[in-house]
C-alpha cells in the first residue's frame, strides 16, 4: 500500500481525510471540472433569460399593427439588453471572483495566489506613470500659465506703483517662468532754480506743496536757488520710520488704512522695509500745512469755481466780540492764539499777504460772486490759486495789524460790496 498523502497547506481540502483528499496528479481533472462548471453556470443563466424573454408576449385582445409590433420589439430589446448586461456581470463576477482564485488556490496553493496578486499589483503600479505621462501630454501647452498676479495701486494723480500680489514663481506645463516684481518707485530729487517757488515745483510734479514741504522737513514755503528737494512719488507722505513706530500707529497718524501702507511698500513679503531709518511712502497720507511766506493775488474765472455747499460756516469756534454794522464791515471772533481758521465754504484762494490795518490776511473766492476774507492771522497755510474745501485749514488766529487781542476779522463781500457774514 502506498504512503498516505500529506497536505502541504491548509486549504479547501483540509476537512477531508488523507485518503479522500485529491492528489496533485488529479490537477488536470480538477481544471476540466472548473471549466465545465463555469460553462454550465453560463448556460443555466442564459436559459433563464430565455424564459424571461418569452414571458413578454402579445395580449390576445390587442389588434396587431406595425406601430404596436415596433413598440413591442423595442420593449423586448430593452429588457433583453438589461437582462444580458446583468447576466454578463454575474458570470464575470463568478468567474473572476470565485472560480479563478479557487482554481489558482487549488492548482498552486497559497503561494501561487499571492504570486498572482503581486503580479497584478506590480502591473498596476507600472501603469500609473504611463497614464500620468499620457494625460500631461494631452493637456500640455507651449505658453506658460502665470500663477503669480500683479496688483497696481494708483494714487490720486494717477501715479501707479506696481507691487506683487504673489511673490513666488509662476509655472507652465514644462517650462516654469519667474514673474519679477517691479522695484520700489524712484523718488526724484530736484534742484531749485532762481525765481522758482515751492508751489510751482509741486504743481510741476502733480503733488501738493504741503506734501513736498513735509518730505523735506520745511516749516514754510521759503526756498532758495540751489536747494535740493525730495519729491514724493505721488499724492501722499514720505516718512522715515522711527523707533517705536508700528504700521498701525503710522496709519492712524496719517489717516489711512494699514493695507495702503503694506501694499505700496510690499511689507507683506518684505517686512524688513518697515524698519527704523527706512523711508516709506504713505499713499493718500494727510500732512500738516506749512506757513506761506510767498504771498500774492490771482484772478479766477467763474467757471473754475466750485459750487456752494450751503450757508457759510463759522471760520473758528470762539466768542463773538463785535458784529457787523455800518462802521464795522465784518464779524470778529476771538479764540486762543494759533487756533486754526477754516474756510467757510468751497472755493479758490485769490489773495494772501499783508494789508494795512488788517495785517496778514487770506481771501477765498466762492461761486455766485461771494468772497470771504480772514484778517489778523498769524500764519497762512494756502497759496493763491489753490482750491480749498469747506472746513479746510487755511490760516491761524493771530494779532497782526491793528488789534487788541487774538481774533479773526471775518469779512464777506457780494460782488465787491461788504455784507453781513451771518446772513449768507
Amino acid at each position: 500500500m502506498s504512503e498516505p498523502y500529506l497536505p502541504r497547506h491548509v486549504g479547501p481540502w483540509s476537512g477531508l481525510t488523507p485518503m479522500s483528499r485529491p492528489r496533485y496528479g488529479d490537477r488536470a481533472r480538477s481544471t476540466r471540472y472548473v471549466l465545465r462548471t463555469c460553462l454550465k453556470e453560463f448556460l443555466r443563466i442564459s436559459g433563464r433569460e430565455q424564459e424571461i424573454l418569452t414571458a413578454h408576449s402579445r395580449l390576445a385582445q390587442a389588434t396587431p399593427s406595425p406601430r404596436l409590433m415596433a413598440g413591442r420589439m423595442l420593449r423586448q430589446s430593452g429588457h433583453a439588453a438589461r437582462a444580458c448586461a446583468t447576466d454578463v456581470g454575474s458570470v464575470l463576477a463568478l468567474v473572476f471572483g470565485e472560480r479563478i482564485p479557487a482554481f489558482a488556490l487549488e492548482l498552486y496553493g497559497p503561494r501561487g495566489l499571492r504570486l498572482l496578486l503581486n503580479i497584478a499589483t506590480a502591473l498596476l503600479v507600472l501603469a500609473l506613470p504611463l497614464t500620468a505621462a499620457a494625460q500631461s501630454q494631452l493637456t500640455a501647452s507651449d505658453q506658460p500659465v502665470l500663477l503669480a498676479q500683479v496688483a497696481t495701486y494708483a494714487s490720486e494723480n494717477s501715479t501707479a506703483r506696481v507691487t506683487t500680489a504673489a511673490r513666488g514663481v509662476s509655472a507652465g506645463s514644462r517650462s516654469p517662468v519667474t514673474v519679477a516684481a517691479s522695484d520700489v518707485a524712484e523718488i526724484p530729487h530736484y534742484t531749485v532754480k532762481s525765481g522758482e517757488t515751492l508751489s510751482g515745483i509741486a504743481t510741476q510734479y502733480g503733488v501738493d506743496m504741503d506734501e513736498v514741504a513735509f518730505a523735506n522737513h520745511l516749516d514754510d514755503d521759503g526756498i532758495g536757488a540751489g536747494d535740493v528737494l525730495v519729491i514724493p512719488p505721488g499724492r501722499g507722505a514720505l516718512y522715515t520710520v522711527k523707533e517705536g513706530d508700528t504700521i498701525a500707529s503710522v496709519a492712524a497718524r496719517f489717516k489711512v488704512g494699514q493695507s495702503a501702507i503694506e501694499i505700496y511698500n510690499r511689507l507683506y513679503f518684505e517686512p524688513e522695509h518697515f524698519a527704523v531709518g527706512q523711508l516709506i511712502f504713505i499713499p493718500g497720507g494727510a500732512v500738516p500745512a506749512v506757513k506761506r511766506l510767498n504771498y500774492g493775488t490771482v484772478n479766477v474765472a467763474a467757471s473754475q469755481l466750485p459750487a456752494r455747499t450751503g450757508q457759510l460756516a463759522l471760520p473758528v469756534r470762539g466768542v463773538f466780540t463785535q458784529f457787523y454794522w455800518w462802521g464795522h464791515t465784518g464779524v470778529d471772533v476771538a479764540a486762543p492764539y494759533g487756533t486754526g481758521i477754516a474756510a467757510s465754504d468751497d472755493g479758490v484762494v485769490v489773495a494772501t499777504g499783508w494789508v494795512a490795518v488788517g495785517g496778514l490776511r487770506v481771501c477765498v473766492q466762492h461761486s455766485g460772486g461771494l468772497q470771504t476774507c480772514y484778517y489778523h492771522t498769524s500764519s497762512v497755510y494756502v497759496t493763491p490759486g489753490q482750491t480749498v474745501t469747506r472746513g479746510q485749514l487755511i490760516a491761524a488766529i493771530g494779532m497782526t495789524g491793528v488789534t487788541t487781542g487774538p481774533h479773526v476779522h471775518w469779512e464777506v463781500k457780494l460782488n465787491g460790496v461788504a455784507v453781513n457774514p451771518l446772513s449768507y
